[in-house]
């Protein structure tokens, strides 16, 4: 379809466009291509507003951790702190009085290391201090200055930095794909009631032609019985089939605009806004190979992909996993400049050097096993995952199998029940001459006539389920082999 290929932004300007066309002829009844519906589904339907709304969510989710991986500036304010208290000091062993004035602010640059998984961060502390203390009975007041690098590495683990940025693009991925596939799945269920309203249709044009040849055949009957051609008997069995074939047109014509209804609350149209489908119902056999078929499947189904992102997602708990109770420790390293002045201008005139190395290390003892058994259960869990791979692959492969045998068979139905038709309609013709000529009653009439609706309808239903099956076949193949080309699911929506 060509409004896989079109973004999003272009389909609901369509459907704007046709939403106003729609509204300025209210109560008009308007036609309705299968393309359009699949336009206007698309945008209102419940399932795809969700769907998109995930999709938005990890795609923020992962500019939001792009974002986190540059440089983050924060400035802390503190404008005033007084501190009056007392207490007892061991040194001197006397209580002491102080009562301290500050101001201060923290200025600080961090900038992850995603190759390493470390943290390097520039701190610098600029503040002014007013202390008094009983004890010395003196007075301090001045400005300082404290600027620090700091890096922080982490040792003997895996990098958790890499694994989150991947797991989040690969919920992305996984999230457009749901997003392509419901795509999929909405074009399925709104053709298969496309065509189902397509069907109302034609059975009320079908009943509407039957009620029409009943009352050619009741005004026949009618002016044979009051020329005393034909018994009276005869007229009784024409109203009962008149009678029946007019219930069958208005059951025909409730049962429309029941599935109408129910198309237009599918595809999020205003009940009130009257419609008629337009299918392009000509049928073309298309020649498919199944080799052909089964490998464009197996290339381009979307499902094989989700199947393997979560073996990967499960190979990242398995990381997780081991990384419990692990040996591990991380690397401090810290070099600084203070300085203090009475004057805000000679703060470093006498700068004091600050130096810190740290080095700690976890050392996992006993933890009875548990670590152990949790692996293991990871262990499984992508077995799971890799068996679940294989089912896919296999059910693929079955599936377009089927779906080519059901296209064969029909061709041949379409053909059978093309041929049908003819021959009912035929036959029909041949019998109203007999009933006009007194050879045949009014119910072997009544017979043939619902012979003839009953094969007319059957070719419509055999045209229909073969237009769906070509359907089903593009989306388990991801290829339109009427069109001869591939179809490109949009997987993700543009700014």
């Amino acid at each position: 379809m060509k409004y896989y290929r079109h973004t999003l932004a272009i389909r609901l300007m369509l459907f704007i466009m046709a939403s106003a066309l729609g509204s300025s002829v209210s109560f008009s009844q308007q036609g309705l291509t299968l393309e359009q519906a699949l336009i206007i589904a698309e945008t209102n339907s419940p399932s795809m507003k969700k769907t998109r709304l995930n999709l938005i969510r990890n795609q923020e989710n992962l500019i939001a951790q792009n974002a986190a991986l540059k440089s983050s500036f924060s400035l802390t304010l503190n404008p005033i702190a007084y501190n009056q208290n007392r207490e007892f000091n061991e040194l001197i062993s006397k209580w002491n009085s102080m009562t301290t004035t500050q101001s201060y602010g923290d200025f600080m640059v961090s900038q992850p290391i995603v190759a390493t998984d470390a943290r390097i961060s520039l701190t610098n502390r600029f503040g002014y201090t007013d202390s008094y203390s009983e004890y010395s009975g003196t007075t301090t007041k001045g400005f300082s200055n404290n600027l620090s690098l700091r890096i922080d590495q982490p040792l003997f683990t895996y990098n958790r930095t890499k694994l989150q940025l991947k797991e989040l693009q690969l919920s992305l991925e996984t999230a457009q794909l749901d997003y392509a596939m419901q795509l999929l799945a909405l074009e399925k269920q709104v053709s298969q009631a496309f065509y189902y309203v397509y069907q109302q249709q034609q059975s009320l044009d079908i009943a509407n032609q039957a009620f029409q040849n009943m009352q050619k055949s009741y005004e026949v009957s009618k002016n044979k019985v009051d020329a005393g051609i034909s018994a009276r008997e005869e007229m009784f069995q024409a109203e009962l089939n008149l009678a029946t074939t007019k219930s069958d047109f208005e059951n025909a014509q409730v049962s429309l605009e029941n599935a109408k209804d129910d198309f237009k609350i599918l595809i999020g149209m205003s009940l009130f806004d009257d419609m008629i489908v337009m299918p392009n119902i000509a049928v073309d056999t298309v020649a498919v190979d199944i080799s052909f078929a089964i490998e464009q499947g197996l290339s381009n189904r979307m499902e094989l992909r989700q199947r393997k992102i979560n073996i990967e997602m499960t190979q990242f708990d398995l990381i997780q996993t081991m990384s419990l109770n692990e040996f591990k420790g991380n690397l401090g390293l810290s070099v600084g400049l203070f300085g203090d002045n009475e004057k805000i201008k000679n703060v470093y005139s006498s700068p004091t050097d600050n130096e810190t190395v740290a080095l700690s290390l976890a050392i996992p003892l006993w933890d009875w096993g548990e670590r152990k058994s949790r692996i293991k259960a990871t262990q499984a869990n992508i077995e799971t995952a890799n068996i679940t791979l294989e089912e896919e692959h296999n059910n693929i492969i079955l599936g377009i199998r089927k779906i080519c045998r059901n296209l064969l068979n029909l061709q041949n139905q379409i053909e059978i029940a093309r041929r049908s038709v003819t021959n009912a309609q035929l036959t029909y013709d041949l019998n109203l001459e007999k009933y006009k000529n007194g050879d045949l009653t009014g119910m072997d009439l009544n017979i043939v006539q619902n012979q003839l609706s009953t094969k007319q309808l059957t070719f419509t239903n055999s045209l229909i389920s073969y237009k769906l099956e070509l359907l089903n076949l593009k989306i388990q193949t991801l290829y339109d082999f009427e069109k001869k080309e591939t179809v490109t699911p949009v997987t993700s929506l543009e700014k």
